[in-house]
């Protein structure tokens, strides 16, 4: 456990009223501006009460410091990519690789629509990543993915099923980390979305491909007839 750790995280108490609501809206809305401008090390709490226009006092009712801030967007980041997960990857009306084909593309643009925020976020997760929170959202995730692959890839072995998974995951996050560290056209994102699709769903269609049974060679021959 890091010393970070021993820093309270979690919201003060949660909003009751509308009033309440608005209030702690107000607060995360302006975190995440201040965030973004100014980066997770200079990020504080009487800068994000000056830019929601609160006083900090008010702001400490509910978030008891800069650290508990942060833990709501990421946790609220947890939240969003979790419903992306099942909205996506849980809808058996659609074949899996048109699943994983959609999840690719709403994945690479959400990387670059929250680039900015995602890094600062980083840059702060030493101050949450072993928070009890954090380990049940990458379980959760990984949950939903591990579903996924098993109606896929029902036919090949855990081991290996598990190996295709990581690939998938780690091509996704690095890609997408990546060509989001650029500023992207629309058009930029389709194109790529498009090609990353490509390679994922043709490795999944010959992982699909190697791990059906093949024909039975023990099975006895039928007999030969000669004709008369």
């Amino acid at each position: 456990m890091t010393a970070a750790r021993s820093t309270a995280i979690t919201s003060r108490k949660q909003p009751q009223q509308a009033r309440s609501n608005q209030l702690v809206e107000a607060v995360l809305d302006a975190a995440v501006q201040v965030l973004m401008r100014e980066g997770a090390r200079r990020f504080t709490t009487a800068r994000v009460a000056e830019r929601a226009g609160v006083s900090v006092g008010s702001l400490y009712q509910y978030f008891p410091n800069k650290a508990s801030i942060l833990f709501r967007l990421q946790s609220d980041e947890w939240q969003r990519t979790s419903a992306l997960l099942r909205s996506i990857l849980e809808d058996q009306a659609t074949a899996p690789p048109a699943r994983l084909r959609r999840l690719v593309h709403a994945f690479v643009r959400s990387e670059c629509e929250e680039a900015a925020i995602r890094i600062a976020l980083s840059d702060a997760a030493p101050l949450y990543r072993d928070a009890p929170e954090a380990i049940a959202a990458k379980k959760e995730n990984a949950h939903i993915f591990r579903t996924f692959l098993r109606e896929a890839l029902p036919d090949m072995p855990d081991d290996k099923r598990s190996l295709a998974g990581d690939l998938i995951k780690m091509t996704l996050s690095g890609v997408g980390s990546s060509f989001s560290e650029t500023p992207r056209t629309e058009t930029e994102i389709v194109l790529w979305s498009d090609a990353l699709a490509d390679m994922l769903c043709a490795y999944v269609e010959r992982m699909t491909r190697a791990s059906e049974p093949g024909p039975d060679l023990s099975a006895p021959a039928p007999p030969h007839r000669v004709g008369t």
